[in-house]
């Protein structure tokens, strides 16, 4: 089951934080995180691919929804 972590208002470190927890709690499949900005966005993409997983993004309207996949 996918899990979805809403990081919507948060300023960095804080969504690549809770996305580095979640990412370390399941060994495979998909991640959800939703971020508000394009700096969240950026630093929590590039920390899951630090990590070894694969990251898509979507604009959906203000927010970014990034899949995170392994």
């Amino acid at each position: 089951m996918p899990e979805t972590v809403d990081c919507r208002g948060l300023s960095c470190p804080e969504p690549v934080l809770q996305a580095r927890q979640a990412l370390e709690q399941v060994s495979g499949g998909t991640v959800t995180v939703i971020v508000s900005n394009a700096v969240a966005r950026d630093n929590v993409s590039r920390a899951a691919r630090s990590m070894g997983w694969q990251v898509a993004v979507e604009e959906e309207g203000d927010d970014y929804k990034l899949s995170i996949n392994k």
